[in-house]
């Protein structure tokens, strides 16, 4: 009996052992998921405010960029009008100084101290002369203020020429046109009433590309379309090129007859004053004749590309800016965010900004 009883006891103690850890296991695991839960909600919440904040800060730089394109122009209108010059836009001027990666965290706190959990902010960007490169735009022709489907010929032959320079095939100049001017004639039958300025980014969004990378939808390759980003732009009406700012490359093949050894000279010459008008221009391109269809010393149209890193996260946005006399006005912006890779790779973002 005594024997039997001790057994029963040691079972109920073995039950009463194994009840317990079970408790304990259940406990540590609904104390594991709910920690888990409330550290993921922290991670979403702290995410969430860095990205909040990396959006004040690039728009406040943006602004910024804004701001600096609208001073200029203000310089510029006084500056013609007290030497009856027209206004120039140039290299030397104060927007086109690239922002280097600067840090951005030690303004972020009113003691002008780093508080411990304090994120690591830089800050870096730049605006870019958008009319310092060829405009897909004056592609068509215009025909009573609308856009025709003839292509226009002294464009066509800047565009062979470039495609030559830079010893891209011409096959896939000759695909692209055509893809060009049939996506031009789908915009403009889906909105007759627009002209050939609207036949661009606004009206023809969805048929047109607005950036040279989105020119692979007309069949252009990838590696095609990496080789022109420098040279080409998409703008939403047709302009002239900056003899300013635009890269020897751009100036041989918009200026028929001119050899790129005498454009790349061109281009050394100016750097060391810049042109105040086409006289200027023409004379120093060896009497070559200019046109204000093709060529201009001034620019409306700019790019800005602004990129803000906060620890090993990253947010870019690039915006098309339209500076009309003292209106300077977002034409489309685009966001890029993502995560930096370690520091032996090269960051995708990086290498596909200047």
């Amino acid at each position: 009996m005594n024997s039997q009883m001790t057994s029963n006891r040691k079972a109920q103690r073995g039950a009463a052992l194994i009840s317990a850890m079970l408790v304990v296991t259940l406990v540590a695991t609904l104390a594991s998921v709910a920690m888990w839960q409330q550290w993921r909600h922290v991670e979403v919440e702290s995410a969430e405010r860095h990205r909040v904040q990396s959006s004040w800060l690039l728009n406040g730089a943006l602004d910024w960029s804004r701001l600096i394109l609208r001073e200029d122009a203000m310089a510029g209108m006084s500056g013609s009008a007290s030497s009856g010059g027209g206004n120039s836009d140039h290299l030397a001027e104060p927007w086109a100084l690239p922002l280097k990666e600067a840090k951005l965290s030690t303004f972020l706190a009113q003691d002008q101290q780093l508080r411990e959990g304090d994120p690591e902010v830089f800050l870096s960007g730049q605006i870019t002369d958008a009319q310092s490169r060829i405009n897909l735009t004056n592609w068509l022709e215009a025909s009573d203020g609308k856009a025709s489907a003839k292509m226009n010929e002294p464009m066509q032959l800047a565009l062979v020429r470039l495609f030559n320079v830079l010893d891209l095939p011409r096959a896939e100049l000759e695909r692209l046109a055509l893809a060009w001017r049939g996506a031009a004639q789908s915009a403009r039958q889906s909105r007759p009433e627009m002209g050939q300025a609207s036949l661009g980014i606004a009206s023809g969004a969805s048929l047109l590309p607005q950036q040279i990378t989105q020119l692979q939808w007309l069949g252009l390759s990838p590696e095609t379309a990496q080789r022109l980003m420098p040279y080409v732009t998409i703008l939403p009406e047709a302009t002239p090129v900056n003899l300013n700012t635009a890269s020897a490359e751009v100036i041989y093949a918009t200026v028929p007859g001119l050899e790129l050894s005498a454009a790349q000279q061109f281009v050394q010459q100016r750097t060391r004053a810049h042109l105040s008008n086409l006289t200027e221009a023409s004379k120093a391109l060896g009497g070559k004749t200019l046109e204000a269809q093709w060529h201009s010393v001034g620019s409306r149209f700019f790019e800005v590309w602004g990129r803000l890193r906060m620890e090993d996260r990253t947010q870019e946005e690039t915006a098309l800016i339209l500076r009309d006399a003292g209106n300077v006005t977002f034409v489309w912006r685009q966001k890029i965010a993502g995560i930096l890779p370690p520091p032996n790779r090269e960051s995708l973002l990086q290498s596909s900004q200047p």
